[in-house]
């Protein structure tokens, strides 16, 4: 009883080990993943040759293929020895392999492994690129399927399994998510055979190439600059360390708070500007302050940034059961409720983490409307909040009255506090966010208070002698001057959505 594993190289049967050829020409029989394999040509003669090839072609997915072939195994090495032979290493891109092996624990039948070169080694032959140089290796087909690929782009890649065309386009548009469309890649074919063919080509293209077939793999050189979150660590860490620079070493996680305010609103102005070269920029300025506060803290026993990405990474999957579960979401209202839901559930569920108030968790360091409104939207869902728009736009009035009736400084701020509360209130109940309207409304002025000096100083007016309806006729002319430019936003754009690191 037991299941013998053997690798048969990644070509033709010059690259079967010695361990392999002898255990070939002392077995009867062999049982192959698949016969497309160019070593199958050169086995002993005398063997009795097994193919699983029919499975291929009648199943519906890989997942019925490795299940049929590893319980057909496991049958016959439960019965007798066995010997099982797959392309390359059985341990590098051999899901059937792996399952076997656990299978094959599970109910205590004997394997063995008998070791095979890989595409590995002859590919990176074929691109003379050496594998300590923090070589990256990847199933295609697995990689394929992600939205965001976990890779590093500052380190080589190599992707096996890149059998057709259609694998390659899935592959690209994978790949394309973090490197440029025109980053160079080598397709290479029948690495370590005498019709091997590497081909160069960008990254955008590879799913163009005729030559494609099941033994065609991909490398990818690393990118020339620092692109990596990895890089950015690298470097923050130099800045604080004694080799790095006087002014980084010198910060305090406090130092860095103004900064980092400031980023952020740089942030929002890009956004509001509908920049995105700027917002490019803008953003990562604000990730070197995140990666700046996490050195810093790791430098204090604190926290490292793997503590900060894992519990964000974390946080969104338990957020989302919708997702990553089977709770049902058919709609953002319902979504909404959901993470309520859980966040109460899990300040519930650790201890002393309940807050004394349902404010307490709002930061005061929030902007005012933003802060203003928060704090009513979480009253709210409490039932201490308005029957309807109607009340809102009626304490609107009562307050603005108020107002006017105020007779000293202290009684003034005081009213006018009110008033923008409520105001806030009313921007809640339209489904509207009142610091991005703010912001809007600000950058709307200012457009248009530039086109009335452009227009003062074209015409030769003196400010001084301008009376107010003058003033108000070049407003017009601004505001139609702007017109086109000045699209309505949407009040879409500016709801507040769900804040997922809160």
């Amino acid at each position: 009883m037991g299941i013998t594993i053997v690798g048969l190289g990644p070509g033709n049967g010059r690259f079967l080990t010695r361990q392999a050829w002898d255990l070939l020409t002392t077995a009867e029989a062999v049982y192959l993943r698949t016969s497309r394999h160019p070593a199958v040509a050169d086995l002993p003669p005398h063997l009795r040759l097994e193919s699983f090839d029919q499975v291929y072609e009648t199943a519906e997915a890989f997942t019925a293929v490795y299940a049929t072939i590893v319980s057909t195994l496991l049958a016959l090495g439960r019965a007798g020895e066995v010997l099982y032979a797959v392309p390359g290493h059985p341990l590098v891109g051999e899901a059937t392999v792996t399952q076997l092996l656990e299978a094959a624990r599970a109910q205590g039948i004997p394997t063995r492994l008998v070791a095979g070169l890989s595409f590995v080694e002859p590919t990176l032959t074929a691109v003379g690129v050496d594998a300590l140089d923090g070589l990256q290796i990847f199933d295609a087909l697995a990689l394929g399927d992600y939205h965001y690929p976990p890779l590093n782009v500052n380190a080589p890649l190599l992707l096996g399994q890149v059998y057709s065309r259609l694998a390659a386009s899935q592959l690209k548009l994978a790949l394309m998510a973090v490197y440029p469309d025109e980053h160079g890649v080598f397709l290479v074919h029948a690495a370590g055979e005498a019709d091997e063919q590497v081909e160069a080509l960008p990254l955008y293209a590879i799913d163009r190439s005729a030559q494609i077939n099941h033994l065609t793999s991909l490398y990818a050189p690393p990118l020339p600059v620092g692109a990596s979150l990895p890089a950015l660590a690298e470097t923050v860490a130099m800045l604080r360390s004694p080799q790095g620079c006087p002014w980084d070493q010198e910060q305090t996680p406090q130092s860095m708070r103004v900064g980092f305010l400031e980023e952020a609103y740089e942030a929002l102005e890009a956004l509001d500007a509908d920049d995105p070269l700027s917002l490019c920029e803008e953003l990562g300025d604000l990730l070197y302050h995140l990666v700046m506060q996490a050195q810093m803290a790791s430098e204090a026993g604190e926290f490292s940034l793997t503590d900060v990405i894992a519990g964000i990474e974390a946080k969104l999957k338990r957020r989302h059961p919708h997702v990553w579960g089977d709770w049902q979401a058919p709609d953002t209202a319902a979504v909404l409720r959901n993470w309520e839901l859980l966040k109460q559930a899990e300040k519930g569920a650790e201890p002393g983490a309940t807050p004394n108030s349902l404010l307490d968790s709002i930061p005061e360091a929030l902007p005012a409307l933003a802060r203003s409104q928060k704090i009513q939207s979480r009253v709210g869902k409490v039932g201490f909040d308005w029957p309807g728009l109607a009340g809102v736009f009626g304490k609107l009035h009562e307050e603005l009255a108020e107002l006017q009736q105020a007779a000293s400084p202290a009684e003034r701020q005081a009213e006018l506090g009110d008033v923008l509360f409520t105001v806030v209130n009313v921007a809640r109940w339209l489904g509207v966010d009142a610091e991005s309207a703010l912001r809007e409304a600000n950058l709307r002025f200012a457009r248009r208070f530039r086109i009335v000096e452009q227009l003062v100083a074209e015409r030769g007016r003196d400010w001084q002698a301008l009376d107010l309806a003058a003033l108000d006729k070049l407003w017009e002319e601004a505001k139609s001057s702007l017109a086109n430019d000045e699209a309505p936003v949407k009040v879409g754009d500016l709801v507040s959505g769900v804040r997922h690191a809160e």
